[in-house]
């Protein structure tokens, strides 16, 4: 009998051993890998940038098929805590992490790279039966912190955007309280609402405005881009100024901010070769394809014949 229960003991013993490398060989087969330009990896983007985000990871994936980048768009609060808590490592954002930010990466023995990619223009829109085509920032600044006259409803995409932390940096407001200034939840819900009140201002970023998805462009064909003018301009004191590649590069146009990709990867993987890929010729191509300034503009070779 004894001789028996010892049998039963190491078949047991044996049957458990294999039932643990079989689960240890199926959790490393799941574990996702990637490479410089192949593999499947997660990345956050700020979705006030997702229609430039999706052109450049559109032409991505056609250039590298074994490359599988999967974006999840987010405000740039829940994004920027997505990258500290370790849940992604490529973040898009409009600003560099702050030194706090920083210290909390590298103390996981992280590396932060962030590199410059784009400038967009907060751009602000109104109904096309508005009289209202131009204003200051003085003017803008005063309305954002509810000194203007009340008649006008101020609406911006979200409470948590980056969008919404520009404006109050801009102004000098910490917060917005006042009843006619409020956000909607998108981009396309603030060009949808002013298409429908002549009253309002809306404030979006250019790329949603430019060249639009057949999804909101009936809403984008019922509005109007506003000028503005910057007296504390030496240079362009009296003028009024629209968004554009040209006045974001001569700096005529006062309202702008930079993109930057968050590289925390640390390694030679997929985050690696899609900041390498936006940097590139190529990726800036579609930065200035789409409406707003590259970071490094591409040069433009003209071949003159006698």
């Amino acid at each position: 009998m004894k001789i028996k229960l010892g049998v039963v003991y190491v078949l047991v013993l044996i049957v458990l051993i294999a039932a643990l490398q079989a689960c240890k060989q199926k959790q490393v087969k799941s574990v996702p890998t990637d490479s410089f330009n192949a593999g499947r990896a997660t990345f956050v983007a700020d979705e006030s940038f997702s229609p430039i985000v999706a052109q450049e990871e559109y032409v991505y994936r056609s250039r590298y098929p074994n490359a599988d980048p999967v974006f999840i768009y987010k405000t740039e609060n829940q994004a920027v805590n997505m990258l500290l808590n370790d849940s992604v490592r490529l973040a898009v954002l409009s600003r560099r992490l702050d030194t706090a930010e920083r210290n909390i990466i590298t103390r996981r023995t992280l590396s932060v790279e962030e590199v410059p990619f784009a400038v967009d223009a907060i751009t602000l829109i109104v109904n096309k039966a508005s009289n209202d085509t131009a204003i200051t920032v003085a003017q803008l600044k005063k309305e954002l912190k509810g000194q203007g006259d009340g008649n006008k409803t101020i609406v911006f995409d979200n409470p948590n955007s980056s969008l919404v932390r520009y404006l109050k940096d801009f102004s000098g407001n910490k917060e917005f309280k006042q009843k006619n200034i409020y956000a909607l939840k998108s981009n396309i819900e603030v060009i949808k609402y002013v298409s429908e009140h002549p009253d309002a201002l809306g404030i979006i970023g250019f790329s949603w405005i430019n060249n639009p998805e057949k999804e909101y462009a009936d809403y984008v064909e019922k509005v109007k881009v506003v000028g503005v003018r910057d007296e504390g301009n030496k240079q362009y004191p009296i003028e009024y100024f629209k968004p554009s590649q040209e006045s974001l590069v001569l700096k005529q146009y006062p309202l702008s901010r930079s993109l930057y990709l968050i590289n925390c990867s640390s390694k030679n993987g997929l985050a690696a070769g899609f900041v390498t890929f936006l940097a590139s010729d190529v990726g800036q191509r579609i930065i200035l394809k789409s409406g707003l300034l590259p970071d490094s503009i591409p040069p433009r070779e003209i071949i003159l014949k006698k």
